[in-house]
């Protein structure tokens, strides 16, 4: 006979919802934030709906509950269970999944069916599925989302109990030892920071610090560029910037703006502290400009054409750097517009961009290449990091070796090493192009992906990967390890494939819980070939 599961009759709305929202606001160990990806759901959510799609409701077990008050109180002994598996606190809580995995077995007789999500997108089904004890098998067209559920529910149950491989770590304990993901979580921050002095070591000269007004070194955290075209009044000329605005920083105490001055149709720039930042020279919505010297108005089809016929130019505006408890804000000088004028580098992604005008823009302004979407200096030190990726692993390979672990163990383990360092890189794109933008009140860099599609940014933030703020190598790593120690690791290991959903995926008696795709609300092709350009330079030897 056919029992009607608790989603069928009810679930308690107020409390998934609650943990739903506030799922927002938390940012260490989500898996959002272990890489990139659109429209995920709620962790709380997901949970809710798998569990309580298995467990039945009372009113099919007529022997033990046959009065409606005798439902009415299982059910509500049911909805607490529930509304405690959803709080994120309880995410990895044994004796509320304990209490959860109970009641699904009971429903199940002893026998879960396996879960399959055919759109698995940024895995927080399948995550979810996994941390409730079940089989779990996710599948995806898209290769970044297939890699995405690969990290979260394939590598760390491999490797689950055991202590890190890197010299640094070897028989110290953290709590109560290296359980769960912890030790896999380690080596990622060894290797990663290794990584990072090597590169410090070979191209940290391309980011060197400023003097403040007392003479003090600086660690810069970023470059302000504004894109520039010529003014289209001829009787002007001036290489007129693209600015939004010349206001740098907006926290009340520590205002600051930039000043241009202008002499010989020229325009240089100077950095101001106070309120007293002239108006921009955008023009309303769009892309639209007024010349801050003639005032002549420049157009969004002259720009466009100047654009397209490779004519823009870009002007370094102002200095952010590191002061004490607080941003310094300082004028352009020859030392960084030198640092700035580097080669680009060999073996950068120059794969075309796909044309999607409402989804990305930079192709509707010439800018048609994934390098074109980066400074030299962001190439020449992204592809440098790439490269001593495969060098981490081997490093890693060795060390695991030394500890007794056979080759074959050894070069596994490298291999997983290799998808989270992978996953460093994109990370490190995504704050470290020319689409990225200075957020004036937060006082910050914008990530290029701050919305669900990209537009073209005319004043841009170039950031300093080996400084202590937003964007940085370090920030970038602790995204990863946190995400790794909180990945359930004692539950059955999951698997994830590269599949059209349509093919048969050979499981029988499956479960399928999915979010299937709503046609093209979201460009996720055209939008995640941002990082694959990246990533597939990193793991197509091992990932094909």
């Amino acid at each position: 006979m056919y029992k009607k599961k608790l989603i069928e009759v009810a679930l308690p709305l107020d409390a998934i919802n609650a943990a739903s929202v506030r799922e927002k606001s938390i940012r260490h160990g989500h898996p959002s934030t272990l890489h990139l990806w659109w429209a995920r759901r709620p962790l709380a959510a997901a949970r809710a709906v798998i569990w309580a799609s298995l467990v039945d409701d009372p009113s099919s077990n007529l022997e033990e509950f046959p009065t409606e008050e005798a439902q009415r109180v299982e059910r509500e002994r049911l909805f607490r269970i529930l509304e405690e598996l959803v709080i994120w606190e309880n995410s990895n809580n044994e004796e509320v999944l304990n209490k959860a995995k109970a009641e699904i077995l009971k429903s199940t007789n002893g026998n879960p069916p396996p879960l399959l999500d055919p759109f698995a997108g940024g895995g927080i089904i399948p995550l979810e599925a996994q941390r409730l004890g079940l089989e779990t098998h996710a599948s995806d067209l898209n290769p970044i989302a297939v890699m995405i559920n690969k990290a979260m529910i394939e590598i760390p149950p491999k490797f689950a109990n055991q202590p890190p491989v890197n010299p640094e770590a070897r028989g110290k304990l953290i709590n109560e030892g290296w359980t769960g993901a912890k030790g896999l979580a380690e080596d990622v921050r060894y290797y990663g920071d290794w990584m990072k002095q090597e590169a410090l070591k070979r191209i940290g000269h391309l980011y060197p610090t400023v003097k403040d007004e007392d003479g003090i070194e600086r660690t810069v955290i970023a470059l302000i560029w504004a894109r520039t075209v010529k003014c289209p009044n001829p009787a002007c000329g001036l290489e007129m910037p693209l600015a939004n605005s010349f206001v740098l920083s907006s926290k009340r105490g520590n205002e600051a703006f930039v000043q241009p001055i202008i002499s010989n149709r020229v325009a240089k720039y100077k950095v101001q502290m106070g309120k007293a930042a002239p108006n921009g020279p955008k023009i309303g919505r769009g892309s639209k400009f007024r010349c801050i010297r003639c005032g002549e108005i420049a157009s969004e089809n002259y720009i466009r054409a100047e654009a397209i016929s490779k004519r823009l130019g870009q002007h370094l505006m102002g200095i952010v750097a590191e002061g004490d408890g607080r941003r310094i804000y300082l004028s352009p000088n020859k030392v960084h517009l030198e640092a700035a004028e580097v080669d680009k580098p060999v073996n950068y992604p120059d794969e075309k961009i796909t044309y999607n005008p409402r989804d990305f823009r930079p192709p509707y302004y010439g800018l048609v290449t994934y390098d074109e979407l980066f400074t030299s200096r962001q190439l020449h030190t992204l592809v440098f990091l790439k490269s001593l990726v495969s060098d981490a692993r081997e490093k890693a390979i060795q060390d695991a070796i030394s500890i007794g672990k056979n080759q074959g163990e050894a070069f596994e383990y490298g291999i997983a090493l290799t998808v989270y360092l992978g996953f460093l890189i994109d990370k490190l794109v995504d704050y470290h192009s020319t689409l990225c933008t200075w957020h004036y009140s937060k006082e910050l860099i914008r990530n290029t992906f701050c919305r669900q599609a990209v537009g073209i940014t005319w004043d841009y933030a170039e950031g300093n990967p080996f400084s202590n703020s937003s964007g940085c190598i370090d920030n970038m790593l602790r995204w990863i390890m946190r995400n790794i120690a909180n990945f359930p690791v004692e539950a059955k290991r999951g698997l994830a494939v590269q599949r059209d959903a349509q093919n048969g995926c050979g499981l029988r008696n499956v479960m399928i819980s999915t979010d299937p795709p709503y046609y093209d609300n979201i460009a996720y092709a055209d939008l995640s070939d941002y990082f694959y350009v990246w990533l597939r330079r990193t793991l197509k030897d091992h990932y094909p």
